[in-house]
């Protein structure tokens, strides 16, 4: 802690006592590379708890053990089944990212997010003794998602200092911004982990867009990049979104998308109607305008794009939050979790599928019942068991080990039984924006979960 740059390289193959040893390396020699990462029985580190290991692999790792003797262990290469069954994998921890979150608050309690009060419609809940009541029963349910909104923010901080510049390749961003996620919230099985695929969606692309195995997408100075990633404690998601450009000439387009997201949280509340929030971001969105190489285009809301509710380890719950005026009369309710979202454009205001897609989902409503091929049976146990229906993309089968499995996805697609979700574009040639935040409607007031001093 406090050291300047290095990577720590958490190998969970060859664990010894003091760190990871290499095939045939003693002790002395680990503490020789200057590269030891202390991990036992019990530490959290990749996907799981370090327990005993099994055996996956006859490698051997010798170990000096109390200065008396050495002892054999087996060891496995990148993975570890633990005890409980989950598994560990290799993971890169940035010295710059300082202790795992939960380290940084030895009381237990994460910060509150920004209080917004209710308007005047339903302010009176805020004096309701019953309702503060209700709030004190789901203290520990508010503190885990708080949690999870906290590693937002530290990643968010760390991505931005360290990561993301001109030239860096996509597909080594996402990974050092999931490696971080992974460490600071102590990644841990369905427990504590990623939301859904880190999206970096690029210029015309508004979403759904992460560079499959292959990609060697590079960012440039005049990219409009939207960072769209999510954490979860215990199944409560936190889905936050902020767009990179770091040519200024696109800052008006920014400003335009961000003063809608928060016009939309503004009006959001108990008994608000999505349609009515809808429009108060539509009307605050296309209020503004955008110059580019001379012209001047209008920032339109894309009007097939919307807010969502969240559930546990569910990250579209149902709701959708329109960001275009609708006759939609359903109201918000107390106690539900929005991901409040607006994009913006500057070409049709109006998306489609496109490309490579790379992201997709379990919908653990549809049977299985039709499933005959093998290596379609096998991949979704494998869903089932690293995912559940917690969003993935490709690169989060490869990371698990998963290989030759496009086949075996396309039976699940197209049975209905996974869900994939391509890239959505407007126009070549326009650019889009996005900022999100996740609220949580308490009976008291609501909660801006993931705000933080960068948005």
């Amino acid at each position: 802690d406090g050291e300047e740059g290095g990577i720590r390289n958490v190998n969970m193959g060859e664990m010894g006592e003091n760190g990871w040893v290499e095939d045939g390396e003693e002790l002395e020699e680990v503490e020789e590379r200057n590269e030891v990462v202390n991990v036992g029985d019990g530490d959290v580190v990749g996907d799981g708890v370090v327990g005993k290991a099994k055996k996956k692999k006859k490698r051997r790792a010798r170990r000096k053990k109390d200065g008396a003797g050495a002892e054999e262990r087996e060891g496995v290469d990148e993975e570890v089944l633990t005890e409980d069954g989950s598994a560990g994998f290799h993971v890169s921890v940035d010295n710059n990212l300082g202790k795992p979150v939960s380290k940084r608050f030895p009381s237990g309690e994460f910060p509150v997010g920004e209080i917004q009060e209710y308007q005047d419609f339903n302010g009176f809940r805020t004096s309701m003794e019953e309702r503060r009541d209700r709030e004190r029963l789901e203290a520990d349910m508010y503190n885990s998602v708080r949690h999870a909104a906290e590693v937002h923010r530290e990643v968010r901080k760390y991505v931005m200092r360290n990561v993301i510049r001109p030239g860096v390749k996509l597909i080594d961003m996402c990974e050092k911004l999931e490696d971080a996620t992974r460490y600071l919230i102590e990644e841990r099985g369905f427990e504590a982990g990623i939301g859904f695929p880190t999206g970096c969606s690029l210029n015309h692309v508004a979403a759904h867009y992460t560079p499959n195995k292959g990609d060697n997408t590079v960012l440039d100075y005049n990219d409009v990049m939207k960072i769209d990633f999510g954490t979860h404690i215990n199944g409560r998601i936190i889905d936050c979104a902020f767009t990179v450009a770091f040519n200024p000439t696109f800052d008006p387009l920014k400003e335009a998308v961000k003063a809608a997201t928060n016009e939309g949280i503004r009006v959001a509340g108990i008994d608000a109607r999505l349609g009515e929030v809808g429009a108060a971001i539509q009307e605050v969105m296309e209020s503004h305008e955008i110059e580019i190489d001379g012209k001047t285009y209008p920032v339109k809301s894309i009007k097939n794009l919307h807010g969502h509710t969240i559930a546990p380890y569910k990250i579209h719950a149902g709701k959708s939050v329109p960001i275009v005026k609708t006759g939609e009369q359903t109201k918000m309710e107390e106690g539900e979790f929005y991901a409040i979202e607006t994009f913006g454009s500057t070409g049709k205001g109006h998306v489609h599928e496109d490309m490579e897609c790379s992201h997709y989902s379990k919908d653990p409503d549809v049977s299985r019942s039709s499933l005959r091929m093998p290596r379609a049976k096998s991949l979704l146990a494998a869903i089932d068991r690293h995912f559940g229906t917690l969003p993935f993309c490709r690169r989060y089968l490869d990371r698990v080990g998963e290989e030759k499995y496009l086949l075996g996805l396309k039976n699940l697609v197209d049975l209905g039984i996974v869900e994939s979700y391509p890239p959505l574009c407007d126009i070549r040639g326009s650019y889009t924006a996005q900022y999100e935040h996740t609220i949580l409607l308490r009976p008291t007031c609501k909660e801006v979960l993931s705000r933080g001093d960068d948005f």
